[in-house]
C-alpha cells in the first residue's frame, strides 16, 4: 500500500493531460505480453510487422531493453505533461533535456527490480553521449507504431480527461483522485492506493500531473522522486473500445425511423462522451457526427454541457424512452 499525502495547494495543483511519450514507450510492454494484453491484439498483430523491419528492430533495440516486462522504468523516460495538450515532439524534447545526473539516478533507481542491460549500462556511463540513441527510438517507433493510430487513441484520452472535469465540477478533486481506479481512494489528505511498493510520499506543495494511458496495467503507476513533478498513469476509462468495429443496428427500428447514424449514437449515449470519442467509436467523421448531434439535440434527445475546452454530450430521459420502446421493453 502506498500514501500520496497532499497540502491544500497540492489539491488546487491536480491536473490532467495527455503524455504521447507514455503511450509509446508503455505500448513495448504490451507487444511482449498478448496473452494478459488480448483486448490490443489488433495492434499488437500490426506492431509485430513493424518490430520485424531489421532496420526498425536495431533503433527500436535501446528502448525495447529499458521497457522491460515487470522491470520498473526510469522515471525520466516517461515525464509527466506539462499541459492537456502536449505533442509528441514536446515530450521528446523533455526526454532529450534530461540532466545526465537524472538519468543515473533514474537508471540505478530501477535496478534493485532488475539489473541493467548492454544499453543501460552504457547509458549510466556516458549519458550525454547515449541519450541521443534513445530519443531515436522513442521517435522511431512511435513514427511506426503508434502515429497510425494516434487520432483514436488521443480522442479516447481525451475523453477521459473530460469525464475527470465533470468529476472535478461534480465533487471536487477528492471524487476525481478516488475515481482514478478501484485500488485508489481518497482519505480526507491523501490518496490510498492498494499496490505493492509501499511509498508514503508529500507532494510538498507542488500537485500532481496525471495522465490516462492506453497501454497501462490495470493500476495506478506513480511518478514520484524528491526532486521530480510528481506524476501519475492510471487506466483510461473504456479501453476494450478502442479497437471496436462502427456500431450496426441493421433490422433496428429506431434506425428505419431516425436513421442509423443517429440511431448508433444514441446507443452509446447512456454516458456522457465527447464528438471526438463518438467519431472514434463509430467510425463517422467528426463532422458527420456533429451534424448528427445537432439534429438530436434540437429533437430533445442529447443534452450539451461544457467542461474546459471539451463539450460533453448525453442522451436525455427522452432518448431513453425511445430507444426502450424500439426494443419493445
Amino acid at each position: 500500500m502506498s500514501q500520496l499525502r497532499f497540502e491544500t495547494a497540492d489539491v488546487a495543483g491536480v491536473r490532467f493531460g495527455v503524455s504521447p511519450v507514455w503511450e509509446t514507450v508503455s505500448s513495448l510492454w504490451v507487444l511482449r505480453d498478448p496473452i494478459r494484453n488480448a483486448l490490443h491484439l489488433p495492434w499488437i498483430d500490426r506492431a509485430r510487422t513493424f518490430v520485424a523491419r531489421p532496420e526498425v528492430a536495431v533503433a527500436v533495440g535501446p528502448l525495447r531493453e529499458l521497457a522491460r516486462p515487470r522491470a520498473w522504468l526510469p522515471d525520466f523516460l516517461t515525464p509527466p505533461p506539462p499541459g492537456p495538450d502536449v505533442e509528441f515532439e514536446e515530450s521528446l524534447e523533455q526526454v532529450r533535456a534530461t540532466p545526465p545526473a537524472v538519468v543515473v539516478r533514474d537508471l540505478l533507481a530501477t535496478t534493485p527490480r532488475r539489473p541493467l542491460g548492454p544499453f543501460g549500462q552504457a547509458l549510466r556511463t556516458d549519458p550525454k553521449a547515449m541519450l541521443p540513441a534513445l530519443v531515436t527510438a522513442l521517435r522511431v517507433w512511435h513514427d511506426v507504431a503508434i502515429a497510425p493510430d494516434w487520432p483514436r487513441m488521443r480522442a479516447l484520452l481525451e475523453a477521459d480527461i473530460a469525464h475527470r472535469g465533470s468529476q472535478l465540477a461534480e465533487g471536487g478533486a477528492g471524487l476525481a483522485l478516488a475515481g482514478l481506479h478501484p485500488t485508489v481512494r481518497w482519505a480526507g489528505d491523501r490518496v490510498v492506493s492498494d499496490d505493492p511498493w509501499r511509498l508514503d510520499f508529500h507532494l510538498g506543495g507542488r500537485g500532481i500531473a496525471l495522465n490516462p494511458g492506453v497501454f497501462t496495467p490495470q493500476r495506478v503507476l506513480w511518478n514520484l522522486l524528491e526532486d521530480s513533478p510528481p506524476g501519475g498513469t492510471y487506466p483510461v476509462r473504456a479501453v476494450a473500445t478502442l479497437w471496436e468495429a462502427a456500431p450496426a443496428p441493421p433490422g433496428d427500428p429506431l434506425a428505419r425511423v431516425i436513421g442509423s447514424g443517429r440511431a448508433g449514437l444514441l446507443q452509446l449515449l447512456d454516458s456522457a462522451a465527447t464528438t471526438s470519442d463518438l467519431a472514434r467509436r463509430t467510425g463517422m467523421s467528426a463532422g458527420n457526427v456533429s451534424q448528427h448531434l445537432a439534429a438530436l439535440h434540437a429533437a430533445g434527445l442529447v443534452s450539451r454541457v461544457r467542461q474546459g475546452r471539451h463539450v460533453l454530450y448525453r442522451g436525455t430521459d427522452a432518448a431513453t424512452v425511445l430507444l426502450r420502446a424500439s426494443r419493445g421493453e
